[in-house]
């Protein structure tokens, strides 16, 4: 018997992504599973993305758009999905990612073990330039994939069980607030590396700084607030993929110590926008050179 599952994606003003994430989504080769619906949900977009899923929907009747009159945070739309899914499976995609055409196979698959209770993919950034940001980029998204090999962490798309009516809407890390709440309910989550998904990072300092910064200050929030850490918190977890990444790529050593050093100022800030500003960035500024995946 086939695995059903739901599918959400969310944007704000995503008008160079959406349409080739709904292709890719639509185009998923299927085995074991399959697409119950594909609900959009587009907070506050001012650009073309409603009008383009809505031409799209036209030819393809799984996909339904729901609008948010305002932007409310990633977290509050994912309860707006919550709402509106049918399925006991569900599938979290972040508007401006496209995954390959077997990932959603792969994540799904996986909950033929009851035991399972979320799982994640593996984000390869289409940063390929030779500039210091872009590797500062590639090098985040290879130690997340190594963080993830020895303690799940999931990120860009997540498939889960439905266990949770809602996750916090006053949360800036929703993927991370999904995982501790599929860990309360006794279920273990499952690194999918096979699961590939494209992504683009920052391409520019400001951007990668505001990006870093949000993510620091939502990791102390959701540490405080759901009492969950994340392995990337954990100091001697962090020793020990950089000593491995030293030892897989010693030509780059120095580079690799400035990006400790930036993200060590990014954690810095984020830090003090948590305990000393009091800020809580879950509807944040978009960084709008990660956009267009695909063009």
């Amino acid at each position: 018997m086939k695995i059903s599952c739901s599918i959400g994606i969310f944007a704000h003003n995503e008008e160079a992504n959406i349409l080739h994430l709904l292709r890719a989504v639509c185009k998923q080769k299927l085995d074991s599973v399959t697409i119950a619906e594909i609900i959009v949900v587009s907070s506050a977009s001012t650009d073309k993305t409603d009008d383009i899923v809505r031409q799209f929907a036209l030819d393809n009747p799984l996909v339904k758009l729901y609008t948010q009159p305002r932007r409310e945070g990633k977290s509050s739309a994912i309860n707006l999905f919550l709402q509106k899914a049918s399925s006991a499976i569900l599938v979290v995609i972040s508007g401006d990612v496209i995954p390959a055409e077997n990932t959603i196979e792969l994540l799904v698959a996986e909950f033929r073990d009851p035991l399972v209770g979320a799982t994640g993919g593996r984000p390869l950034p289409v940063n390929s330039g030779t500039d210091f940001i872009s590797y500062a980029v590639q090098l985040l998204w290879r130690l997340h994939h190594r963080m993830a090999l020895i303690s799940p962490k999931l990120g860009e798309i997540i498939a889960f069980r439905r266990v949770m009516d809602s996750i916090p809407a006053e949360s800036a890390v929703d993927e991370a607030s999904i995982e501790a709440i599929i860990r309360q309910n006794g279920l273990k989550l499952k690194y999918v590396p096979e699961a590939i998904i494209k992504n683009k990072g920052p391409q520019n300092l400001p951007d990668f700084i505001k990006q870093r910064r949000r993510i620091q200050n939502g990791h102390l929030w959701l540490k405080k607030k759901q009492g969950y850490r994340v392995i990337s918190q954990d100091s001697t977890a962090l020793t020990k993929i950089l000593r491995q990444e030293i030892k897989d790529r010693p030509q780059d050593f120095c580079k690799l110590m400035l990006v400790v050093g930036l993200e060590a100022y990014c954690r810095f800030l984020g830090t003090w926008d948590f305990y000393i500003g009091g800020k809580n960035p879950f509807v944040w500024e978009i960084s709008r050179s990660t956009k267009a995946v695909e063009s």
